[in-house]
């Protein structure tokens, strides 16, 4: 039995991929959102909630998991590092898929920042009234604090989930700068969504291709609004980047059809 950890397109790819093959696994999903998404299109067992290394281990064992397959965001630090201390304890394989990495334009508008502390400052400090935040819901807290702070404004584009629209609203920002949309997103669109909010700035994570970091980038280069860009931590040793090769270091014990 596999289990697959998901939640991004790549997850979501992968998780078609599998059910076609006829592999037995269990996907998990840190939101109920992230898993309604799954569900949609596999037949298979979707669990949703945020597991430590403990709680994964014991899934682990229960489940009689005999092999991790690691499809979650390239920024879920924390995700990746509970899987790989559950797999070191419990003696299960486990490989990453990470989505490859977009070469990035040398340009003046956009600024590199490490960690998303550094970017809620310079996004607070550089834009004069309106923060387009494309980074998620889960550092929303920082990114308003800082925001509000220097007596700017957070547009926040998160995904359509009323738990998300319900914290934006906690955290003080009003209804008419939710931007609750599932993406990614086009170029044309992304343009058109900093035009429509009178974005002063974007802040968004290097998420490839997949996440439409290209798409943003090009967006608001077109329309000469700086990039407060969140690089990527480092890759875990022996990521893979191509799913084909993914799939094909499935080992052979898993390669078996569901019965």
């Amino acid at each position: 039995m596999i289990l697959l950890l998901a939640g991004t397109a790549d997850g979501k790819e992968i998780a078609l991929r599998l059910s076609r093959a006829g592999h037995q696994f269990i996907a998990c999903t840190a939101t109920a959102y992230g898993s309604r998404l799954l569900t949609e299109v596999i037949d298979a067992e979707v669990l949703a909630g945020r597991l430590d290394s403990q709680a994964m281990a014991d899934l682990l064992r229960q489940r009689g998991i005999s092999l991790v397959i690691d499809a979650t965001h390239p920024y879920a630090e924390e995700v990746t590092a509970n899987a790989r201390q559950a797999c070191a304890a419990t003696g299960v394989p486990y490989i990453r898929f990470q989505r490859p990495a977009l070469p990035l334009p040398d340009h003046r508008l956009i600024h590199p920042v490490e960690g998303y502390q550094a970017a809620a400052a310079k996004a607070a400090e550089l834009a004069e009234k309106n923060i387009f935040l494309a980074t998620g819901l889960k550092t929303l807290p920082l990114f308003a604090a800082a925001a509000q702070a220097a007596g700017k404004k957070v547009i926040a584009r998160i995904t359509p989930d009323p738990e998300g629209v319900r914290r934006c609203l906690e955290l003080g920002i009003g209804p008419g700068n939710i931007v609750a949309m599932q993406g990614p997103f086009s170029a044309q669109l992304n343009q058109q969504l900093f035009i429509h909010y009178r974005a002063d700035l974007l802040v968004t994570k290097e998420s490839g291709a997949a996440g439409g970091t290209d798409a943003k980038l090009e967006a608001a280069l077109a329309l000469d609004l700086p990039v407060i860009l969140i690089t990527r931590p480092p890759a875990p040793a022996g990521a893979c980047e191509d799913i084909e090769e993914l799939l094909a270091n499935i080992p052979w014990n898993e390669r078996t059809s569901k019965t």
